[in-house]
């Protein structure tokens, strides 16, 4: 199976990784992913059905419109990645109306052309819930129609849902399988925190989602998965997990006061023996 792309870009994104996920999540009838974010793993495994969840509203509602009308959402999006588009007066322009609507359609054409068009493709709201990422200045914007079709495809499988992740890991059922991707420990463990949505991810939501990952596991016999960056903090976070395993990872992140170095990631497996 050639390894599908996610039409949209993510920080944290697991298409180089997911060949080594694919490894380790276990069998099952259903994938629930309570931090689906562009949705690779979901795109590059083949489960029954799956629950996709993630708080971030644009997201899901975005994903929602692609699965029950592809053709005209698709075809709306094309015209707004015309080349008079890829400029600063025009970006800050269709953000300011991002910023500005309500009309969920309109966003979600609007969130695609963003993460397109902005600076990485980050996803970053200020704390008045606006969209802030600057422009990107690429010379060139790929139109991602090919992976829009196949998301919308495939999402014929999926429940999309708005909602925390511990609300979503409930609603496993026998023979469901959890795969959780949270906004990552930074490898400066006194930072210890990153974004998620308009919220902060912090030492404690971590150790939530590990405690729940137990009860999930060893009580409800249902297999959870988490990844994370690999450091001596998330190798204690995760100790009570049945199996850890390392990743070796090609891409670098950016470490206050020594540039950018190479880090591996961690993927706990929880599962009762």
């Amino acid at each position: 199976m050639k390894k599908q792309r996610a039409f949209l870009k993510w920080a944290g994104g697991k298409y180089e990784l997911v060949d080594t996920i694919k490894r380790y999540l276990p069998e099952g009838e259903q994938l629930i992913e309570p931090f689906v974010g562009a949705g690779s793993v979901f795109l590059n495994t083949n489960y029954k059905s799956y629950i996709l969840a993630d708080i971030n509203h644009d997201l899901i509602s975005l994903f929602k419109l692609l699965q029950s009308s592809p053709d005209q959402f698709i075809g709306d999006l094309r015209l707004l990645f015309a080349t008079q588009n890829n400029n600063p007066d025009a970006f800050y322009q269709l953000r300011d109306l991002f910023n500005g609507s309500k009309d969920q359609y309109f966003r979600s054409l609007l969130f695609v052309y963003l993460n397109r068009h902005c600076y990485n493709g980050l996803c970053r709201y200020n704390n008045s819930g606006l969209f802030n990422v600057p422009f990107g200045r690429y010379k060139t914007i790929y139109f991602p129609e090919k992976e829009l079709y196949f998301f919308a495809e495939k999402a014929q499988k999926a429940q999309f849902i708005c909602a925390p992740y511990h609300e979503v890991m409930k609603q496993a059922k026998k023979n469901s399988v959890i795969y959780c991707d949270p906004p990552y420990i930074s490898p400066n463990e006194s930072a210890g925190f990153t974004a998620y949505y308009s919220n902060i991810f912090g030492f404690e939501e971590h150790k939530k989602l590990s405690k729940l990952a137990e009860t999930m596991a060893y009580k409800k016999n249902i297999p959870v998965l988490v990844s994370n960056h690999y450091t001596d903090y998330t190798m204690t976070l995760y100790s009570k997990a049945s199996e850890l395993y390392r990743a070796e990872m090609r891409r670098s992140i950016s470490c206050a006061g020594e540039g950018r170095k190479k880090i591996d990631e961690i993927l706990a497996l929880y599962k009762k023996s």
